[in-house]
């Protein structure tokens, strides 16, 4: 994904017709027809919503969203995010993603003067990260890109829409990458957010229990919660604990092959820590649902639980989940609405089934629910 662009398929560019206003719901008998997982098409998450429903601003304040309870087929509850203790028990655990959104965005020019927009993808070193560039021609290796205060991009290889970068400077020292971003980055908004980031994103595009930084997106599902909602779930009795995935920015990536199967995702880094398996082998033991709050908490959840033995530690994840996938790890999980043809609608699709899914984000269009990273959250109970 280009920062900012390349969000709509192929098809709906030519055809003019913007593929955020399309969500995964296949059509009315569709569910049942494959013979076989590996001919789910991309095209069978796709389906229209009205543009006004994209939320471009976040609620007035946190936990002031509506919140969607799906049980099942066609077993759904209209609520809101401040009922949440009403939807969970004494002795279940929310396991939330404890990243730190960045300032990843920055804005600079090729040596002709063409404006080039960079999005930083991840952080190697002090001193070299993967980026992504948007501009009328990318940098080619070998290239520069120049920025304010001195600094610029020198490009060392490119793999796909990702380019390995060094940050050098004029000054004698160079800053590192993330002392560069936080003095000249800004925040890195989704694309479907087309007005400029302001004084509020810094606030409200990050999560309240945010502590390690590295993530280029929001975990959204975590932007509902204030200190207040947390603490009235530990008065009930419900646990938490911490994962920590940074997002990148292929999360809103769609899906651009015609079969699932065919779908490269793209690498994410994750870490569990051992307070956090400890946690959820004991509520496993005490009959307490493992909550995942966001998808980000559960495919690192479900990545470090491979096999059925519990992993602690740090790894790299490109799990791709789709209808078929059998979980380990998580009972329940609360999210956003998701992207259309995007691998985020199909894990959910995954979770609570597809035809589940059809039938409530259909109702979450008739209904007006606010969509994407600053919209309405779901709470889905596993199908199987």
């Amino acid at each position: 994904m280009v920062p900012g662009a390349g969000l709509e398929p192929a098809h709906c560019r030519q055809r003019q017709i913007l593929s955020l206003m399309r969500l995964p719901i296949s059509p009315p008998g569709l569910i049942g027809y494959y013979s076989g997982l590996n001919m789910l098409r991309t095209d069978d998450f796709d389906y229209e919503l009205p543009e006004a429903l994209i939320a471009q601003t976040p609620a007035e304040r946190r936990g002031a969203s509506r919140l969607l309870v799906l049980r099942g087929v066609g077993d759904w509850v209209d609520s809101q995010f401040a009922e949440l203790p009403r939807w969970v028990r004494a002795g279940d655990l929310l396991v939330f993603n404890d990243t730190r959104v960045v300032k990843a965005r920055l804005k600079g020019r090729k040596l002709t003067g063409g404006q080039v927009e960079c999005l930083v993808e991840r952080v190697l070193s002090p001193h070299e990260a993967w980026v992504q560039f948007r501009a009328s021609h990318a940098p080619q290796p070998g290239g520069l890109v120049l920025f304010d205060e001195g600094t610029r991009l020198r490009v060392l290889e490119r793999s796909d829409a990702l380019f390995l970068v060094r940050l050098e400077s004029d000054e004698a020292t160079v800053p590192s990458f993330w002392e560069w971003m936080d003095r000249q980055g800004d925040w890195p908004l989704p694309p479907y957010i087309t007005r400029t980031p302001d004084e509020q994103d810094a606030l409200r595009y990050q999560t309240v229990y945010a502590q390690v930084p590295g993530a280029v997106a929001a975990p959204t599902a975590g932007l509902h919660f204030d200190w207040d909602m947390l603490g009235q779930l530990e008065s009930c009795g419900v646990g938490r604990a911490n994962v920590t995935l940074h997002v990148g920015a292929g999360t809103f990536q769609p899906v651009r092959s015609e079969y699932l199967k065919d779908h490269m995702m793209h690498e994410e880094h994750y870490h569990i820590p051992r307070e956090t398996v400890e946690a959820i082998e004991r509520t496993r033991r005490q009959g307490g649902k493992i909550i995942a709050v966001g998808t980000t908490s559960l495919r690192a959840l479900e990545s470090a639980w491979a096999t059925d033995e519990a992993r602690e530690g740090t790894g790299e994840t490109r799990l791709f989940i789709t209808p078929g996938y059998q979980f380990r790890v998580v009972d329940r999980l609360l999210t956003n609405f998701h992207l259309p043809r995007s691998t985020l609608l199909m894990l959910i699709s995954a979770f609570a089934g597809m035809e589940s899914v059809r039938q409530a984000y259909r109702h979450a269009v008739e209904e007006r629910y606010r969509f994407f990273s600053y919209g309405d959250a779901m709470l889905l109970d596993r199908c199987s």
